[in-house]
């Protein structure tokens, strides 16, 4: 079952803050890093400090969720990052499936917003 937005704001934090947290890249998200010259400090700080905003969309793989994490970074100029993560609570795992700005709308094919994530 999904988490709310509220409930997944805790739990990815919780995840997140975790000195054992295992964080698995996709290679999507790995050029994303790269093409918007964002750091792994970026991502972990979202996840830390972020906050979930909307509902859940349902992974590829049964029983596992996507959401999108926005928030400010350090390195971030005052723009807003979004992170997509698949979070497994049992494992201690964020799985990053993308990283994009949220003002450039131009660059998001396959968001959240505009479908499901492969």
């Amino acid at each position: 079952m999904a988490w709310t937005p509220s409930n997944a704001t805790t739990e990815i934090r919780l995840i997140a803050m975790d000195p054992y947290l295992d964080l698995c890249w996709t290679q999507h998200a790995r050029e994303r890093l790269l093409e918007r010259a964002l750091i792994i400090s970026d991502v972990l700080f979202a996840l830390r400090n972020g906050f979930v905003l909307r509902d859940a969309v349902p992974s590829t793989r049964d029983g596992y969720f996507k959401y999108e994490v926005h928030s400010r970074t350090p390195n971030s100029d005052g723009r807003e990052v979004c992170c997509v993560v698949v979070p497994d609570k049992a494992s201690n795992t964020l799985k990053l499936v993308t990283i994009f700005w949220v003002d450039e709308t131009s660059t998001r094919a396959g968001t959240l917003l505009e479908g499901e994530i492969e």
